[in-house]
């Protein structure tokens, strides 16, 4: 495994990469979500490229940046046995330079959900994944589906700027209480850790709902707020049943859904979501 920053550095080792190459874009602070993308790569690819940055642009101005958590070391230890070929650390004076002005903005999908929560997150991810690709060339990317909208919005960046990368999907992986593994989740306390199980209940009561034959999505709706208003540190910002892929909100479910919602637990910010197939 093989630890990298510069740009030539990249380039020169992506030469001699034969073969598929997978890349696993992070911000760090690894967990078990990150690593099942790590061997989902490592199964279908002849190399794995892994990059480690924590991209300052999709952080609003009420958002932390330098709160971030950050474990470069723990992170490496977590890759080492994973097969890993590369791992691409920029700095972000290589991400951004001086003077840079350029920026990849994906319209009408970016702006429900967290578009509404947190405008100019999308446009910083859109713009940090497309160097991504740039700079590494892979052949298909990897990222998790905890992250649905940002999934969806890629898909669409992929497929407008003709990028010939195969975008890989891969299931959120949960805690065995149902929260969603997220590096956010180090910041909850003792009784807030317990009260963010409301939001994989809300989303399973739904989905008890659909599978006994409810489809006004309205009532879809109810149910996940019904069950996130009975825990008293729970503070909703948004709750949605949505077409799948345009993530329009839907008034009566008869294709493929997402079942999204952002919640407050205390001062942290938990997103999850679960496909209605």
């Amino acid at each position: 495994m093989r630890s990298i920053i510069t740009l030539t550095d990249l380039r020169s080792a992506r030469l001699l990469s034969t073969g598929r190459v997978g890349l696993v874009p992070t911000m760090g602070y690894l967990h078990e979500g990150h690593l099942s993308l790590v061997r989902r790569a490592r199964e279908e690819c002849d190399h794995v490229v892994v990059s480690i940055f924590v991209n300052p642009t999709q952080f609003g101005p009420r958002e932390d940046l330098s709160n971030y958590p950050r474990d470069l070391d723990r992170d490496l230890s977590l890759l080492e046995p994973l097969g890993v070929d590369l791992i691409w650390m920029p700095t972000a004076e290589i991400m951004y330079p001086p003077g840079f002005q350029t920026w990849v903005d994906v319209e009408t999908i970016t702006q429900p959900l967290e578009g509404t929560s947190r405008p100019g997150h999308f446009r910083g991810v859109t713009t940090v994944v497309a160097k991504l690709f740039n700079a590494v060339q892979p052949h298909s990317a990897y990222f998790g589906q905890k992250d649905a909208q940002q999934a969806a919005v890629i898909r669409q960046m992929t497929r407008d700027l003709n990028f010939p990368v195969e975008i890989v999907i891969c299931p959120i992986v949960r805690e065995s209480d149902g929260l969603a593994m997220s590096s956010r989740n180090v910041y909850l306390d003792p009784e807030q850790r317990k009260a963010a199980t409301v939001l994989s209940r809300a989303l399973q009561a739904a989905k008890e709902a659909y599978e006994e034959g409810e489809r006004d999505a309205d009532k879809i709706r109810g149910k996940m707020k019904e069950v996130l208003a009975s825990e008293p540190l729970a503070n909703v910002q948004y709750v949605s049943c949505a077409d799948y892929d345009t993530l329009k909100e839907l008034n009566t479910v008869t294709g493929k859904a997402l079942l999204s919602m952002a919640v407050f637990i205390g001062k942290t910010r938990l997103i999850d979501n679960i496909v209605l197939e």
